[in-house]
């Protein structure tokens, strides 16, 4: 099946998506592909330019790492605090609603799930509206920081041209150079996005709750996610472990093909949202 599904092969799509899914509860894992259609990119997507994102080690390990990280969050963030979600995150919601699907793990730090309805979401790898402090652990929010920042560095996001923004809300920009980076306001200590960066584990027991909804779920359905890394990959391979049959939808191949019950090759939002009204009916 491809990205552009005629009308008989999304119907025959979602049927056999429905048949292998059964009356559920379903619980759903989701990666970047399933924000595509909100206007944030995917690392992996067949058409995604190669991208070298910054490691966890990178990070709190060299400060000059750190402000160029924060430059370039600094304009990329807001284009994330202004997406709005598509037709897959709704229809995932409405099938919440309808007692289908029991949860969402999601792979994505942008928070549409929630802003589209669902209620049991499982941030997989954090959120991209808060930070942390590495020293004393305090949260505050994105917009907040960037009050702070935005004093700090008047003016830095005017007349940026090179700007690319990527599925972290980060951005590429040519030069940081000049940007001050702001610290932790209680005790001075080293800020961190809320989110695991490569080379950063998945708090234990997140990966706990995410075991535990599929150990509570009849069938796990993978939307936009190739499961190149492991830390949703786990989750296929516990359904499967258990017998669950699990239902992959993603633009081009994912690692857990073949533990699928079924693959589909196409694009999100028109198959969530097909999915969802044969469910209704």
């Amino acid at each position: 099946m491809t990205d552009t599904l005629d009308t008989d092969d999304l119907t025959t799509a979602v049927a056999r998506m429905r048949a292998v899914l059964g009356r559920g509860p379903v619980v759903a894992l989701t990666g970047a592909g399933v924000s595509t259609d909100s206007g944030i990119p995917d690392y992996r997507g067949p058409d995604s330019p190669p991208r070298k994102p910054m490691t966890y080690q990178q990070f709190v390990g060299d400060a000059d790492f750190r402000r160029h990280y924060w430059a370039r969050n600094h304009v990329g963030w807001r284009h994330v605090h202004e997406t709005r979600p598509n037709d897959g995150h709704r229809a995932l919601a409405e099938l919440e609603a309808a007692g289908v699907v029991s949860g969402v793990i999601t792979q994505n730090v942008d928070t549409l799930h929630e802003a589209a309805g669902s209620r049991c979401v499982l941030d997989l790898h954090g959120r991209y509206d808060r930070v942390v402090c590495l020293a004393c652990s305090a949260v505050t929010t994105r917009d907040r920081l960037a009050e702070r920042l935005t004093a700090l560095n008047p003016g830095f996001t005017g007349g940026v041209d090179d700007v690319e923004i990527a599925p972290d809300a980060d951005a590429v920009l040519a030069s940081t150079r000049g940007f001050t980076v702001a610290d932790c306001a209680g005790c001075g200590g080293v800020l961190k996005p809320d989110i695991v960066y490569f080379g950063e584990n998945v708090p234990r027991q997140r990966v706990s709750e995410g075991y535990r909804l599929v150990d509570d779920a009849e069938a796990l359905l993978v939307a936009g996610s190739s499961l190149t890394v492991l830390s949703g990959r786990r989750f296929v391979k516990r359904a499967a472990e258990q017998g669950k049959p699990v239902a992959i939808l993603n633009r081009g191949p994912t690692r857990g093909d073949r533990l699928a019950a079924l693959a589909v090759d196409a694009g999100c939002s028109p198959v969530l949202r097909a999915l969802a009204s044969a469910y209704q009916r």
